[in-house]
């Protein structure tokens, strides 16, 4: 059955990429959770954008703050910004975290991030990192094999899917602007997942599971999680 992936949490009920989204997130039963990390002097900050005006009650460019400011904004409803060993913690291994890098310097920072947790209980399967920078994607993996990779793409190339298996990927990651059935076969005869993000109407919902898809990434994680067992009575 196909998977609800919380789109930076419960993102429509909740501040997007906080901690509160993530609890919401889990608690209406989404089966992973997505979010966005960047690093900001050596610390990595759960936040997507490189300004911080839409999501705070702060504006400017997030490298105009130190990070100890950062800490102090609002990141809505009194939620702040968190930082990526915080979340892990909070999800406790309840359902997997995929972790989007939003820059090069996150990468090495997020590998010994989960380096350590596995080193304390965690396990890789606990984690895919996924990436639109595919040279980071395929740096991590040869660094550390057993991590899963998800590869982002907001089109559908010459090559259909070669681009994440030859990354040896899980998975694509797939704008729900451009895929087509083409891709998402070609993945599968890959052995690759399939995930489209960002999905909230439920027109689209049967759309792609009727394409075959194996995961969306959604803003509202209790509207397709009822979705899917409904279908799943039918």
């Amino acid at each position: 059955m196909m998977l609800c992936i919380a789109h930076r949490g419960a993102r429509a009920e909740r501040p997007e990429n906080t901690i509160a989204a993530i609890e919401l997130a889990i608690k209406q039963g989404a089966d992973a959770i997505e979010i966005d990390v960047r690093e900001h002097q050596g610390q990595l900050i759960i936040f997507h954008d490189e300004i911080v005006d839409r999501t705070t009650s702060s504006r400017g460019e997030l490298s105009n703050f130190s990070f100890e400011q950062l800490r102090q904004l609002d990141a809505g409803n009194g939620q702040k910004i968190p930082i990526l060993g915080e979340v892990i913690l909070s999800i406790a291994q309840r359902v997997p975290l995929n972790i989007e890098l939003k820059d090069n310097a996150s990468a090495p920072l997020v590998l010994a991030c989960i380096e350590d947790f596995v080193s304390k209980g965690w396990e890789y399967k606990d984690f895919i990192v996924s990436s639109f920078f595919h040279p980071l994607l395929q740096s991590l993996k040869q660094q550390q094999p057993q991590l899963a990779i998800g590869a982002l793409s907001a089109g559908v190339m010459v090559d259909y899917a070669a681009f994440a298996q030859n990354l040896d990927a899980v998975s694509i990651n797939l704008c729900s602007d451009s895929i087509n059935q083409a891709i998402i076969d070609d993945a599968h005869q890959r052995g690759l997942k399939v995930f489209i993000y960002t999905v909230n109407d439920i027109r689209e919902f049967e759309q792609f599971y009727q394409m075959g898809a194996d995961g969306l990434f959604t803003d509202y994680p209790l509207k397709l999680k009822r979705w899917i067992e409904l279908k799943s009575k039918q």
